[in-house]
């Protein structure tokens, strides 16, 4: 008898019929004898909806607020599949996240998970009910209702995996599995049967939207072994586990596009100790997360530094960056929304030479321009002009992943 965590995502609860599908779906664990846990997001658009009317309202509403709005569309998601369980003879019960408790930090709309008291789930699954858990909320330490951002609900359910000692978290959504890339983008794309945890890792971080980066995060650390599947099929998913000796077979595994990023650029920054930190310190504060650094060689005493952070906190990070640039003696700050990340990633990339000049040599042959290049032991990621982000994803795939491009540096 399997301890099975299963998340369903807005898609998968959108409708009362897709609500009754997930319970049908869920009533078939429990029957073969499984324990089950079910955690569920809200139905699809809610959250954007109630996020809709607190900025309606206001233009500035307090993060705390907003908060206690976003966790209603949760409320009603365990609500239902619940209510949907017991229709079908199924003993259920639904559970907030502070009834859980989930405990975070107190970062509203960003909260992290710091502890989740596992005794009352499996009180709960021993006696042979089944939890159905409100995703992407929990509770601070003072008792204030927190969410842990876009795609928590993910983490959530693997975080509650991690606590019970679940033997597998299944992440249901509208797509059966993890690709080699976007298949909308490049038809030619085809779905993995397993992938190593630090392989998912990059792709999530490079805007692979299965999984939230943090889910994995949590998966690795714990052990939690992930497979993500349909709820709208029964075909199977893709496993994401510990890395195996024949993963590194593959060079690439994926290649990944991320089009939610702004650059932005410090000019003539005196090049001198601890301005590093003068510029990042207060970005950081703000809890922007920072992604790609570049400063150029130093030419008479001065460097241009430029960097990435998500678009969403493009504009606080530009007025943050505006104010260091001045009191350091900057000559100026530019910034620009209209760019891509494009990533290949890939654990046989540790021991194989000749990926990052393939890529390069296939981009400059469709005329691609690259601003940025960052690497790392299993990804390489530029940054270009956003309007071949579709090009560079198709080409890349062709050249890197549909090809086996193998061991050789191209001449």
């Amino acid at each position: 008898m399997a301890l099975i965590v299963q998340k369903y995502g807005g898609t998968s609860v959108g409708n009362l019929n897709r609500v009754r599908a997930v319970a049908e779906r869920v009533a078939a664990a429990w029957r073969q004898g499984n324990r089950v846990i079910v955690v569920v997001s809200a139905m699809a658009g809610e959250t954007n909806r109630l996020l809709k009317l607190a900025h309606d309202l206001s233009p500035h509403p307090s993060p705390r607020e907003v908060d206690v709005i976003a966790a209603a569309g949760e409320q009603v998601s365990v609500g239902l599949v619940a209510i949907a369980l017991k229709d079908l003879g199924i003993p259920a019960r639904s559970l907030l996240g502070f009834q859980v408790p989930v405990e975070t930090d107190g970062v509203f709309q960003k909260a992290r998970i710091k502890r989740i008291d596992a005794s009352k789930l499996l009180g709960i699954v021993e006696g042979g009910e089944v939890a159905v858990v409100a995703g992407f909320q929990g509770v601070d330490r003072w008792g204030n209702l927190t969410t842990l951002g876009r795609g928590g609900s993910d983490t959530s359910a693997v975080a509650i995996a991690a606590a019970v000692k679940a033997d597998v978290c299944e992440i249901y959504t509208d797509v059966d599995g993890i690709y080699t890339t976007d298949p909308r983008i490049c038809p030619a794309a085809r779905k993995l049967e397993r992938i190593s945890f630090d392989e998912m890792l990059e792709l999530a971080s490079l805007g692979a939207k299965v999984l939230q980066i943090r889910s994995v995060e949590f998966a690795k650390r714990y052990g939690v072994p992930l497979c993500v599947r349909s709820s709208f099929n029964d075909e199977p998913g893709t496993w994401v586990v510990a890395e195996e000796p024949s993963m590194e077979d593959v060079l690439v595994s994926g290649v990944a596009a991320e089009q939610n990023e702004a650059k932005i650029t410090l000019h003539r920054v005196p090049d001198r100790p601890g301005l590093a930190a003068r510029i990042f310190g207060p970005i950081a504060r703000e809890h922007i997360v920072v992604d790609m650094i570049i400063q150029n060689a130093s030419e008479d005493g001065f460097t241009d530094v430029t960097f990435t952070v998500p678009r969403a906190d493009h504009a606080r990070a530009l007025a943050i960056v505006s104010d260091v640039a001045r009191d350091i003696g900057a000559t100026g700050v530019s910034s620009d929304t209209n760019i891509a990340k494009i990533s290949v990633v890939g654990l046989g990339m540790r021991s194989h030479a000749g990926v990052a000049a393939r890529m390069f040599e296939v981009l400059a042959r469709e005329g691609i321009n690259i601003q940025m290049i960052s690497t790392s032991e299993i990804k390489i990621s530029i940054v270009i002009d956003a309007k071949y982000t579709e090009l560079a994803v198709r080409v890349l795939h062709a050249a890197l992943v549909e090809q086996g491009f193998g061991e050789e540096t191209p001449s």
